[in-house]
């Protein structure tokens, strides 16, 4: 089996790009971050998820991108409610966290190399999401040519591939997607302010998002909302 490495917030989104790596036949290396946010009740749900799909590692990486703030979600800015621009690409809100995809693939691109893998797998989508510029094909592209330039492994010929099976989905063909695969979506985290017992907001920009996904793919939604 090829390993592939897959980065995991234990989301709606991240859980369903873990299930398609597995299920195209992928031993699965799953990493996950705790970068000082302020829903860090998604590593709990991550955990919860790989109990139920199990995977060949589970990393969970801390680093503090708190040390710099920026975002809503980590610092104390307000994190905006009831937009009625939540998919609008031209408004970036303050949710976006800068660099973090990034970041986040640059560990994943030290950990294929240790394990001489040649495949990542993230969950970025450029249809039903916020407009995050690192959320975008172009973006994904010219990671993935740096990456091959970058790495000891890449200049002996092992090309890295970084998969993105839902950046072109809207987020109810995502949901109608895990639903065949088996993803328990009541076991995932969406919401980016969490009440102190972990309870989904029900108005930011994802859960928001993620309810018209609900809705539109005429599946239940098992979402608890404060």
């Amino acid at each position: 089996m090829e390993k592939a490495i897959v980065l995991f917030s234990g989301g709606l989104d991240s859980t369903t790009c873990l299930a398609i790596a597995k299920d195209q036949g992928f031993e699965v290396f799953a990493m996950s971050f705790a970068y000082g946010q302020r829903h860090s009740v998604e590593l709990t749900a991550a955990k919860r998820i790989i109990a139920k799909m199990p995977v060949a590692q589970h990393r969970v990486v801390t680093i503090d991108l708190a040390a710099f703030g920026g975002s809503s979600l980590t610092s104390n800015l307000k994190v905006p409610k009831n937009r009625s621009s939540a998919n609008d690409h031209d408004d970036i809100p303050n949710t976006y966290v800068p660099a973090r995809n990034t970041i986040f693939l640059s560990f994943a691109l030290g950990w294929t190399e240790v394990l001489g893998a040649r495949d990542i797998f993230i969950g970025v989508n450029a249809l039903d999401y916020s407009g995050y510029p690192d959320c975008r094909p172009e973006y994904i592209r010219a990671y993935e040519a740096m990456a091959n330039l970058a790495t000891k492994a890449q200049i002996e010929g092992n090309r890295l591939t970084i998969h993105t099976p839902l950046i072109s989905m809207t987020k109810a063909q995502i949901i109608r997607t895990g639903h065949v695969l088996g993803v328990d979506f009541s076991l995932t985290h969406s919401c980016y302010d969490p009440s102190p017992q972990g309870l989904a907001c029900g108005a930011c920009d994802s859960c928001l998002l993620r309810k018209k996904g609900f809705e539109q793919a005429g599946i239940s939604d098992v979402t608890i909302y404060i």
